[in-house]
């Protein structure tokens, strides 16, 4: 399959948008979510045990959990990203160690997902208009 300039430029951007995300959440810099979400996005989070809702709320749900763990990282792979025009859907890996802390410690656990996205072009650029969880794995301790 032989893809446009457009096409490629498409893919990296977001490409780009997925990095984002993961750097605005491991640094905690929740206002950068802005740059990644539709004001009006629906983002849930549901199967890995968190609520549904929209920008706003999901920031401020991240600011309220996210403290909790000493440590965490997202890491972001094998994106099938299927763009038609101006609006796209995406299905990415996400593997997700975190940190918790536990009577003996801390200790790591690993949490494993896909985020179910749908994309839109704004004129800010592409954004996710809805992110939906799906579970792979989670650990008992995290609700698994």
């Amino acid at each position: 399959m032989t893809l446009s300039i457009q096409e490629i430029s498409d893919r990296l951007e977001i490409q780009d948008l997925l990095a984002t995300y993961s750097h605005a959440i491991d640094s905690s810099d929740w206002d950068a979510l802005d740059d990644v979400f539709t004001e009006d996005a629906l983002i849930d989070y549901t199967a890995m045990g968190g609520p549904a809702g929209n920008r706003a709320e999901t920031k401020k749900f991240l600011a309220e959990i996210m403290p909790s763990f000493p440590g965490f990282q997202h890491m972001v792979a094998t994106s099938k990203v299927i763009i038609d025009g101006d609006a796209g859907t995406g299905r990415t890996i996400c593997h997700n160690p975190m940190i918790i802390s536990t009577p003996d410690g801390n200790r790591a656990v690993y949490c494993a997902l896909w985020y179910n996205d749908r994309y839109i072009r704004t004129p800010a650029g592409w954004r996710i208009q809805e992110r939906v969880e799906e579970k792979c794995y989670l650990p008992p301790e995290l609700g698994g």
